[in-house]
């Protein structure tokens, strides 16, 4: 491992398969490059490329039942309360839009002579580049591809060392996979699978090329991808919907792609050819440059160095790339995929899902310096909101807004599936909220709390008008523990309960943010200050277990999986901090609570292993935390070190990042933390460039045999 270079994620052949190819993005334009010899593929993907347009699922059911649901939870009658929430609760109908490719870009080559050697496959994280090289015969071939945010464009540079002799075919599709990776004249079937969701190809101009499609679905998305081919040398002449060029000394092409989600119907297509004129006049040099000086501005905000683990500070660097490239202002948050998926239709709809993955998706945005990549979260929190009080009003007769444990490109806001362990969860919404809080505590931004403090508001008053009274206290019901379920002591297994005690923490959690922004802004209209002072009083306080751990649910039941995925009550230990050092029992029992959890096999998936990581980090126990993030890279990554849950999910990656970072700074409530949960094995490091709560930087860190040698904070 100590042969890894920490920028560069390196292959020696070509990727057979998606989960070997490399990423590329600029936010909204993504790519997947396989670095085939004789057919280059480019899977490719535009963020708002998604099935079918708004629907209202809100479940007209609901408000008429739910008194009745939350009578037979108090009564003990769990599974006739379940079936009538599968009923009642469930959106109609029961599916969110689902996130799909926007196709493929191939690269034919017309070689006579099939054999290479020296051939290379990198991603070069610091300078955002994926290149391909190879010698076939005595030219020395390279391919260069970037996906740019300055030029809203992908492009891909071939080049050789010796002139003319760069003949191949460009085509775009929207399709499947090929079926099979043979040089294409020895294909029977050419354009295996190319273009099976297509409305039309053609050509727009010289060697510019354009496909149309429609997504799907009632009032669909329409989606316009161009592709412009640029030779020096040679010849490039335009058949059917193929470029094909013969003996060119060096070629460029440029890709772009536009949907109807971002601008009118009539003009999709258009918006995607002046995407391309706006770059064709650029040479390759101009485009790299103005690439990698953007991408640099935020990935050199950090660097991290650790003498003998490479391997976590390449997976560090590959994480922060990830999140620059799936998440940048205007385009989409990055989903369970980042932007990266090749399936019509991916697992779990390549969503939103907001019981924990999206919000992990974000954890290393402040942190690791990269604040602005949250921008994207936060305008679509705004329109979740707006479909959330229609939501709170029609299903449930509240005010405030509301969203469940899933969401999509439109904000939907109804539950997702008919999954008892997973829909009837009402803290999406919450939840996501606190992003809000945690970006003002990390930038003091009073204009940015201003403008997003409402959102806070009200998720805060759906949560107290859902409250109901149990002894004396004030619980959610019906909820859930995501995606958990419960032993009654007759041997019935539940899953819907009342007072969860992952619902308390953020209720908590949110309740004491709303109380700490007013006092921020000195907004007294419209403030809830007062009725959440009230209504923290009566939140149930957490529990230890008979076996020492922390409470799951409101009773002490046994759980029918110890180590399940979701680790929902240690929610107060991180992403929160209500339990700390200054809660000794409940710290101890946190420990407890992991530890039980790992021993009947937790952490099984890549993104739960990562929520592990930061939850040891906040305990303090640096070698533990170590040992799950090696667990995690070596054992739970797919070869192109994407996360695997299985299968492929982000989350994983950036809940990994988060958890570096937590390692060796901590700032909360005022107190800085320097080397909180350093492990034996970091001998000697240096960090720059970490951010702090209370808007300072960590301008460098540096350490030796666990001993803080130079440290600088700057506010």
């Amino acid at each position: 491992m100590n042969n890894i270079d920490v920028h560069k994620i390196e292959f020696d052949k070509p990727a057979d398969n998606w989960n070997e190819a490399l990423p590329v993005g600029n936010g909204r334009l993504g790519g997947m490059v396989f670095g085939n010899v004789h057919t280059e593929r480019i899977q490719l993907n535009e963020d708002s490329v998604w099935y079918g347009g708004f629907k209202d699922r809100n479940n007209p059911s609901a408000f008429e039942k739910l008194g009745e649901i939350r009578k037979l939870i108090f009564e003990g009658r769990i599974k006739e309360a379940e079936d009538l929430c599968a009923l009642a609760l469930s959106g109609l109908p029961e599916e969110q839009s689902h996130y799909e490719p926007l196709g493929n870009l191939f690269i034919e080559f017309d070689q006579d002579n099939y054999e290479f050697s020296d051939y290379k496959r990198e991603l070069d994280i610091k300078n955002a580049v994926v290149s391909v090289s190879y010698k076939n015969g005595d030219v020395n071939y390279k391919r260069e591809v970037i996906s740019s945010y300055p030029a809203g464009c992908m492009a891909v540079r071939l080049s050789a060392n010796k002139k003319g002799m760069l003949s191949f075919r460009v085509n775009i599709g929207r399709g499947y996979a090929p079926w099979e990776n043979v040089p294409f004249k020895e294909q029977v079937v050419r354009k295996q699978n190319y273009n099976k969701f297509v409305d039309d190809i053609s050509f727009a101009g010289e060697h510019l090329q354009v496909m149309n499609a429609t997504v799907g679905g009632k009032d669909p998305i329409l989606l316009s991808c161009a592709v412009k081919t640029i030779v020096k040398g040679g010849s490039a002449e335009d058949i059917g919907n193929t470029v094909v060029v013969k003996n060119a000394d060096e070629a460029l092409i440029i890709l772009s792609a536009e949907t109807s989600f971002r601008v009118c119907n009539d003009i999709v297509k258009n918006a995607a050819i002046e995407d391309i004129k706006r770059n064709a006049d650029k040479a390759w040099e101009e485009l790299l440059k103005e690439h990698t000086e953007d991408y640099r501005t935020l990935y050199d905000r950090v660097k991290l160095e650790i003498e003998d683990d490479k391997e976590s500070v390449r997976f560090f660097n590959f994480g922060r790339y990830l999140l620059i490239a799936s998440s940048r202002p205007g385009s989409l948050p990055a989903n369970l995929q980042g932007i990266w998926n090749e399936d019509y239709f991916p697992m779990w709809g390549s969503r939103f899902t907001i019981n924990i993955n999206t919000e992990m998706n974000y954890w290393p945005a402040n942190i690791t310096n990269l604040s602005e990549c949250e921008e994207p979260l936060f305008d679509l929190l705004e329109r979740v909101r707006e479909n959330g009080k229609v939501t709170a009003k029609k299903m449930y007769g509240l005010n405030g807004f509301v969203a469940h444990h899933n969401t999509d490109i439109w904000g939907d806001s109804a539950p997702q599936d008919v999954c008892i362990s997973s829909s009837y969860w009402v803290l999406g919404g919450a939840w996501l909220s606190l992003h809000i809080w945690e970006h003002f505590l990390f930038n003091q931004d009073k204009d940015f709390l201003e403008k997003y403090y409402p959102i806070m508001r009200d998720a805060a008053v759906f949560i107290m008008d859902f409250l109901v009274e149990d002894n004396g206290k004030l619980v959610l019901c019906p909820t859930l523990s995501p995606e958990n379920t419960y032993i009654l002591p007759n041997g019935e297994k539940g899953v819907i309960c009342k007072g969860a005690t992952m619902d308390n923490e953020i209720i908590r959690e949110l309740l004491l943010a709303c109380i700490e922004a007013e006092k921020v802004l000195k907004n007294s209209e419209d403030s809830i200050t007062d009725r959440a002072v009230k209504n923290l009083e009566k939140i149930p306080e957490l529990k230890i277990s008979k076996n020492g751990t922390i409470m799951e649910w409101n009773e002490d039941y046994e759980e029918a999986e110890p180590g399940h995925r979701h680790i929902s009550q240690l929610f107060a230990l991180y992403p929160a901090w209500q339990i700390n050092e200054k809660t000794p029992e409940l710290f101890e029992a946190a420990k407890k609570t992991i530890e039980r959890r790992l021993s009947f096999g937790g952490g099984h998936s890549g993104w739960s292993r990562a929520w592990i990581i930061n939850m040891y980090a906040r305990l303090g126990m640096g070698n533990e935390a170590l040992e799950n993030l090696h667990t995690l890279i070596e054992k739970q990554t797919l070869p192109n070190l994407f996360d695997n849950h299985p299968p492929f999910q982000i989350d994983g990656n950036f809940g990994a990042v988060a958890g570096i970072a937590e390692m060796l700074v901590q700032s909360i409530n005022g107190e800085i933390k320097t080397l909180p949960a350093l492990p034996d094995k970091w001998k000697k490091g240096r960090v720059e460039g970490l951010k702090l709560r209370g808007g300072k930087t960590l301008r460098v860190l540096e350490w030796e045999n666990g001993v803080v040698t130079k440290s600088l904070v700057e506010q």
